[in-house]
């Protein structure tokens, strides 16, 4: 410990790590939390507190935080090759065999997986594609994509702009021209009070359809989707929202792009999101659960046209110009391979849907009495808890008050791991947890209302 209280590493930290989406002038008073270990859905700081995680680290260790399975085969697959590339026709077996393994999972009949090594890059892999793919058929003036209020598609320039988030724009000028954003279907937020759910998804698809047809539709390429939004609040889709939305694209020749970083694998109590909703793709995104984020892997698994039309345009003898140094790593494809085997193993679909409903009611009930809290949502294993200055009018909080903020600290002093998005509270723990962690995230969700409401109650914030 140094002479100012700080550990060695919250010092070195400090003063020479450059952190991603943190506020850098609480940074600078504050230094970073240090976690020194993991120990299944737990995590332990350098002081030795122990925190039960229920946003899985940023929504992606679903195995947990410490599986040795993955690290043994991570060690064993490092000896053997440690890297090679899949540029000029190259490849590995663990790459190929994953390949194969994801095609078949997503039902992505007759298709092909393409490798990267981040949902951002995935995402926007899934952009360059859909353009590749409109030019190839000699519509060069589809290039735009349409996405939606408060997603979250990741942090490069193209990802970003596909974004619906503020946060994400404000500082770098984006979105870039040709990016644009539909209504997002929050039944809590959005929907209006006389409405009926399938009015509201007549709506949404109006105001879809509206926008195509006022930007022409031979300029757009691609509607883009998480099939439940995870950032922007935990909003699942309203019954039939897809149905509709795909019947809109297909008259005008979109693409529909399935963004799975966060609902892939389990997360929504369906192999994938687009399961759940009713979501039929010509691409999907794959990332964060295809490893459990043990290591940098992610994936796109494209369509036969969207091949085909790569093929077409290439047929030349051009090269495809697209991919990533560490794209097919036989490292990462070991550890996905991995990863699946012992979804399957424990499998995951029903216990993330038995595990779902316990965590549901158990968030009900740390909230039921509370005079804050105006929604509970989610499916699977991925709930969003809403606070509200008023819940009978559904008004909110003022912004600058950070309730949610607040609330998030409070459940961290006592030993639980949230997110904040505004004022919803997220939870999407690790897929592994059991009655015992529904239990202790509950318990000290419900001392952290207690914290925050007495606060309130007092006026000290």
């Amino acid at each position: 410990m140094l002479s100012n209280g700080q550990s060695e590493t919250k010092a070195t930290d400090l003063a020479y790590h450059f952190h991603s989406q943190t506020n850098p002038q609480t940074l600078s008073c504050e230094g970073a939390y240090v976690v020194v270990k993991g120990d299944g859905p737990h995590v332990i700081d350098e002081d030795g507190k122990r925190y039960i995680d229920a946003m899985a680290g940023l929504w992606c260790a679903a195995l947990g935080f410490n599986n040795e399975r993955l690290g043994q085969v991570a060690a064993a697959q490092y000896k053997e090759l440690g890297y090679y590339h899949s540029f000029y026709g190259r490849t590995n077996p663990k790459a190929a065999s994953l390949s194969k393994k994801l095609v078949e999972l997503t039902g992505m009949e007759g298709g092909r997986t393409f490798f990267v090594t981040s949902g951002s890059e995935a995402n926007e892999t899934m952009v360059k594609l859909a353009w590749l793919y409109h030019l190839s058929r000699g519509k060069p003036t589809k290039r735009k994509i349409i996405a939606r209020d408060r997603a979250f598609h990741g942090s490069t320039i193209v990802a970003g702009s596909m974004c619906g988030l503020e946060m994400m724009h404000r500082e770098f000028g984006l979105p870039l021209p040709g990016f644009l954003h539909t209504l997002h279907p929050n039944t809590y937020r959005v929907k209006m009070p006389d409405e009926s759910e399938s009015e509201f998804v007549a709506r949404l698809a109006t105001e879809l359809e509206r926008m195509i047809v006022r930007e022409g539709p031979d300029t757009i390429a691609g509607f883009i989707a998480e099939p439940v939004m995870a950032a922007g609040g935990i909003l699942p889709p309203p019954a039939g929202y897809f149905e509709v939305v795909q019947k809109i694209l297909a008259k005008y020749d979109i693409l529909c792009l399935d963004d799975e970083v966060v609902c892939g694998f389990g997360r929504t109590g369906n192999w994938f999101g687009r399961q759940t909703v009713g979501m039929k793709p010509d691409m999907m995104s794959l990332a964060k659960g295809i490893t459990s984020s043990y290591f940098p892997l992610a994936a796109v698994v494209v369509s036969p046209k969207i091949i085909e039309a790569v093929e077409r345009y290439n047929e030349g003898g051009t090269a495809f110009g697209h991919g990533f140094t560490n794209a097919a790593h036989p490292v990462g494809a070991a550890v996905a391979s991995e990863a699946i085997a012992i979804y399957e193993e424990l499998d995951i679909v029903p216990h993330v849907r038995k595990m779902g409903a316990l965590l549901f009611d158990r968030l009900k009930q740390a909230t039921k009495d509370s005079p804050i809290v105006g929604d509970v949502r989610g499916v699977g294993l991925m709930y969003g808890v809403e606070l509200v200055e008023d819940p009978a009018a559904r008004t909110p909080f003022a912004p600058a008050r950070m309730i949610g903020a607040k609330l998030a600290a409070s459940a961290y002093e006592h030993g639980l791991v949230v997110r904040a998005m505004r004022d919803t509270v997220g939870f999407c723990p690790p897929l592994i947890i059991d009655e015992r962690h529904v239990e202790e995230i509950g318990g000290k969700l419900e001392k952290a209302f207690r914290d925050v409401e007495k606060a309130l109650k007092e006026k000290s914030f």
